[in-house]
């Protein structure tokens, strides 16, 4: 091959000419073969935002064939919409943790108890389908979205020590606002409590930190006095958050040392009944009318459940009651049998969880062992009284949430 210049007016240009003995010299015609196609499929993470008591815009479905969670019936102008999840859908995560491998009450649970926040990672039926036929690890497959370094958050409670304090120092990443750095003093109550030196900080008592000066991060520390609860990342879970630009947020985290929990109570029907009073009452200080446990008989199947008087009954059977009217509450414990599992949370704890912004059911599953709700009919005990709920049918395989 050789080559030869043409004038084009001030331009050169050059001229190739082609022999077969000599082969190609010319880079803009190197010819190379197609790389492999990735035949792995890449899972998308949905964050849907509601308003208060607006749903998510979407029914869960299990599929027949597949036994996989299909999303459906997608609302126009939901948030489900807004966020890009579709029709057809499979859901493989919520929020950060794996449900392809749990039952389908579990999943339903999980969304209905996170609040105005959840985040969904879903494929494609046609990208699900592929996945399965090359017997890809749709579990390893999530993992991969995070990177090998990726923890969840950490939620954690920290009280004060009267001599060393909270045992932590915080300083600003950098001189910029809104970027923290935590160092901890070791055996102190910050390490105690899940902090390690060189996590972020990024969010304090209900507040992120992301648009807040020195200044104004330290009143709030002070202004809790005893304990201040945090939410800190370590430096690869920070990076994988950006690189995916998903907002941190308290519902992908997991609780390390929070002070207050739900109480998972499994009662068994007696011949005098479950043994307690179920009232709706306005809770002192806190203007907010809640389903109230009261008068748990001594030696009652209430009293052996661990019944408390005073708690606030937050689920009956799963099912979530806060929203619901006193007789649509007891109705469902009536219905549920000889058995009825309700959950419940002392007033203090219900108090933080508001104070903070977390909703009281968001780490539930995490505490307790999963349970299976039984479906029977039955009567409730010595009294009459009412509450309101969300309807998550036991024997269901789709529901709208």
């Amino acid at each position: 091959m050789w080559s030869s210049k043409e004038n084009h007016g001030d331009v050169e240009f050059p001229r190739f000419t082609f022999n077969p003995k000599e082969g190609i010299d010319n880079p803009a015609l190197v010819i190379t073969d197609d790389p492999e196609p990735d035949l792995n499929p890449v899972p998308r993470m949905c964050h849907l935002k509601r308003l208060e008591g607006q749903s998510f815009g979407f029914h869960l479905h299990v599929d027949p064939s597949s036994q996989c969670f299909e999303i459906q019936d997608v609302e126009p102008s939901s948030p489900a919409k807004y966020s890009g999840v579709r029709d057809g859908d499979r859901l493989l995560e919520v929020n950060e943790k794996y449900v392809a491998n749990m039952d389908f009450d579990r999943v339903v649970r999980k969304i209905q108890s996170c609040g105005l926040d959840l985040f969904l990672m879903v494929l494609k039926k046609e990208e699900y389908e592929q996945a399965i036929s090359l017997g890809v690890d749709l579990h390893m497959l999530t993992k991969a979205t995070k990177g090998e370094q990726w923890s969840r958050p950490r939620l954690c409670h920290i009280t004060r020590h009267p001599e060393h304090g909270l045992g932590m120092t915080i300083s600003l990443i950098n001189g910029l606002k809104g970027g923290f750095l935590v160092s901890t003093v070791s055996g102190g109550p910050a390490e105690t409590a899940g902090v390690c030196t060189g996590d972020t900080l990024i969010w304090i008592n209900g507040v992120s930190v992301s648009a807040l000066t020195h200044s104004a991060l330290s009143r709030i520390v002070k202004k809790r006095g005893d304990s201040v609860t945090v939410m800190v990342v370590d430096s690869h879970t920070k990076s994988s958050y950006i690189r995916r630009k998903i907002p941190i947020l308290p519902v992908l985290a997991e609780s390390i040392s929070l002070p207050h929990k739900t109480k998972t109570l499994d009662l068994v029907k007696r011949p005098d009944g479950y043994g307690f009073l179920l009232r709706q009452e306005r809770v002192v200080g806190l203007q907010y009318i809640a389903h109230v446990l009261r008068e748990v008989d001594v030696g009652s199947a209430a009293e052996a459940a661990g019944m408390e008087d005073g708690d606030l009954l937050l689920a009956v059977n799963g099912e979530q009651v806060e929203s619901l009217e006193h007789e649509e509450v007891v109705k469902k414990i009536r219905l549920s049998g000889d058995r009825v599992i309700l959950t419940s949370i002392s007033i203090s704890g219900w108090r933080f969880y508001r104070q903070v912004g977390i909703p009281p059911l968001l780490f539930h599953e995490e505490g307790s062992p999963d349970q299976d709700t039984e479906e029977t009919s039955s009567d409730l005990h010595k009294d009459h009284s009412g509450a309101f709920v969300t309807q998550l049918s036991e024997r269901t395989c789709s529901v709208c949430l």
